[in-house]
């Protein structure tokens, strides 16, 4: 097989639009898993069990099931108990849930590296709990976790293509459509793989770059 420039030129409009459908998919499932790991991980820390057991054994169920049944689950099982989204919004809950289990760990250890001092510094001040949270130790805590939270978001990024499973039409999807129409799979799938290669490996470099910068 060669490499067919035309079928590359054809299919560079269609993998732009698909990216924009894979970056808009894994921008929203980071702002749901920050969201929702930063509850989980303030959960962990509750005063009282009644809530600490419940999220612990739901965070522990959803890291150890696969992203692909979680997927499926929300896309076949749901709409029977007549809960329907969009297969985009399908696809940005479950990857923001599954991921959520991995940044509330993240979390949990940056509020566990601020000093001792610093909660009974805002206890002598009077601060209330929820000053405390946030106006003392979460700037400290998402500071240190920053290049952790965004290693995440890289891995979200090439969890993504599992979302053309369930009709979501990305990149994958795109190059899945151009060789059943064309006959033509090297082109596409090369294609995309680069466009994967080219956002991800500079961001792997930059949360690098920022995690040495922030351990200094």
């Amino acid at each position: 097989m060669t490499w067919n420039w035309d079928v590359a030129k054809d299919f560079l409009p269609e993998l732009g639009r698909g990216l924009l459908i894979t970056l808009e998919a894994t921008a929203l499932g980071s702002i749901l898993a920050f969201a929702l790991g930063l509850v989980w991980a303030m959960a962990f820390r509750s005063p009282t069990r009644f809530v600490r057991w419940p999220v612990a054994a739901v965070v522990e169920f959803i890291r150890n099931t696969p992203l692909l049944v979680q997927l499926f689950f929300f896309y076949y099982v749901l709409p029977t108990w007549d809960i329907k989204f969009s297969a985009l919004t399908t696809g940005v809950i479950a990857l923001g849930l599954h991921y959520s289990t991995y940044t509330a760990e993240v979390y949990r250890a940056g509020i566990d590296g601020v000093p001792k001092g610093q909660w009974e510094a805002a206890t002598a001040l009077s601060l209330s709990r929820a000053r405390t949270w946030t106006a003392v130790i979460l700037p400290q805590a998402i500071r240190r976790v920053v290049p952790a939270l965004g290693n995440y978001v890289i891995a979200m990024l090439k969890d993504s293509p599992m979302l053309a499973l369930i009709g979501v039409v990305d990149m994958l999807q795109k190059a899945r459509a151009e060789g059943a129409s064309s006959f033509q799979y090297i082109e596409p799938y090369t294609m995309v793989g680069i466009a994967f290669i080219v956002i991800a490996y500079p961001a792997s470099l930059l949360m690098r770059a920022l995690e040495r910068r922030l351990g200094h």
